[in-house]
């Protein structure tokens, strides 16, 4: 926020003033933002490294945050495929050499991961700093944050194991990242005088508007077992754009004249307080499928109390090492059900 430049924010103000009048009934309401609040959110890294803030941290210091606080979710050793894709491997010393990772273009790697795409490393610095951990955004100091990265990179044998990352010299670790020559602006998503190819298409055809099929051959279908595994997957898409989701739970015409059962009514629950995203019915997802709890707290008579508290609370090591985050703001109507 406060590097924007200078002309732009003299255009932003001249067209505010024209529309100032607009803003009449609204005066009164709200304040300026303090300086500190501007810049607790004005935290974004460039590929410059304008915007990163001042320190340093070892691989073993990385090591160690990394275990206490990336671990659950990404593997000891940044190689877990349990809740995230792997953050190391695919990479080289040949792709540290020439700064394009050849297993992107010859497809020898079996997974693609994170620093086999990424090119820069100031990306990986402002995504660590202000979106993890995943259930604690924001949490580390920039220290912890030099120290993660430090850690990374050591996996993929970018940095030796006694090395320091750190605001002095992390310019001269992006020259030694392992896809840094794999991006490109040359193609149509870039449009502009002087950016990539002008906004030219990517690729040259003419629609195919005679000899066009009568019939469409189905090769691929969502079983009947797994279509409401998850609830009503229609419902789970976004209103925008032409993908759709399958309508797998019952037509609206006939929810609105009949009434839902009980475990529809639990289902919608679950659906709509973001359980299903973890939670299957009778299968893992990330966290233990519905029938698995059933089964684990049968006959147990303060089950409900005890479950009630764990959903509330969060926690981890019942049915493994990948944390459930607290949800205390579930009301007591969801538990009951």
């Amino acid at each position: 926020m406060s590097r924007f430049s200078k002309p732009l924010i003299i255009l932003v103000l001249a067209g505010l003033a024209g529309s100032a009048l607009a803003f009449d009934n609204f005066k009164g309401l709200g304040r300026p933002a303090t300086p500190a609040e501007i810049k607790a959110w004005d935290i974004d890294v460039r590929p410059d490294f304008k915007g990163l803030p001042k320190g340093a941290g070892n691989v073993d210091l990385g090591a160690e945050v990394f275990e206490a606080r990336c671990a659950s979710c990404h593997g000891s050793f940044g190689e877990s495929n349990e809740v995230f894709t792997p953050l190391v491997g695919g990479t080289t010393k040949d792709d540290i050499k020439t700064g394009r990772v050849k297993s992107l273009q010859d497809g020898s790697a079996p997974q693609r991961t994170t620093l086999m795409k990424v090119a820069t490393i100031s990306t990986l610095f402002d995504y660590i700093n202000r979106a993890m951990p995943w259930t604690e955004p924001k949490s580390l100091k920039p220290d912890e944050v030099y120290g993660i990265l430090a850690y990374l990179l050591n996996l993929a044998e970018i940095v030796p194991a006694d090395f320091e990352l750190s605001d002095r010299n992390i310019a001269e670790v992006q020259q030694r990242m392992p896809n840094r020559n794999g991006m490109t602006t040359d193609h149509g998503m870039w449009p502009g005088k002087g950016i990539g190819n002008g906004g030219r298409p990517d690729v040259r055809n003419t629609a195919c508007m005679h000899n066009c099929k009568k019939e469409v051959q189905l090769v691929s279908t969502l079983p009947d077992y797994a279509a409401d595994a998850h609830g009503n997957l229609a419902e789970q898409n976004r209103e925008v754009g032409q993908a759709r989701g399958k309508v797998t739970g019952a037509p609206a015409e006939k929810a609105a004249t009949e009434p839902l059962s009980e475990n529809a009514r639990v289902s919608q629950l679950a659906s709509a307080t973001g359980c299903m995203a973890c939670h299957g019915v009778n299968n893992k997802i990330v966290g233990p499928g519905y029938n698995e709890v059933i089964a684990k707290y049968k006959g147990q008579a303060d089950a409900e109390a005890r479950l009630t508290q764990k959903v509330k609370a969060g926690g981890a090591g019942v049915w493994g090492s990948v944390p459930m985050p607290p949800h205390p703001q579930l009301s007591e109507r969801v538990f009951t059900k």
